[in-house]
C-alpha cells in the first residue's frame, strides 16, 4: 500500500486556455454561420435533415468546449 496520492491536473496547459477558446468559438461561430446560410438558401424541398442535424451538432460541440474553455480562461473553474 505504499502508492502516493497525486494531485489531479489538466490534460491541457492552462497558458492554452485563451487560444483554445477563441479557437474554438471561432470555429463554432463559423459553423453556426454556415448552418444559418445553408438554411436561408436551400428550398424546403432541398434540404437534408441529415446534414442539419450533423452540422449543428458539431457547431454545438465547438461551441460548448469553447465556452468551456473561456470559463476556465477566466478563472471560473467548471
Amino acid at each position: 500500500m505504499g502508492s502516493e496520492l497525486r494531485p489531479i491536473g489538466s490534460p491541457v496547459p492552462v497558458t492554452w486556455y485563451p487560444a483554445l477558446a477563441v479557437l474554438l468559438v471561432g470555429i463554432g461561430l463559423m459553423i453556426t454561420a454556415s448552418f444559418f446560410i445553408y438554411e436561408a438558401t436551400s428550398s424546403r424541398r432541398n434540404r437534408s435533415l441529415s446534414k442539419e442535424l450533423t452540422t449543428g451538432a458539431v457547431a454545438s460541440l465547438f461551441l460548448g468546449f469553447g465556452s468551456l474553455f473561456l470559463l476556465l480562461a477566466s478563472g471560473v473553474y467548471v
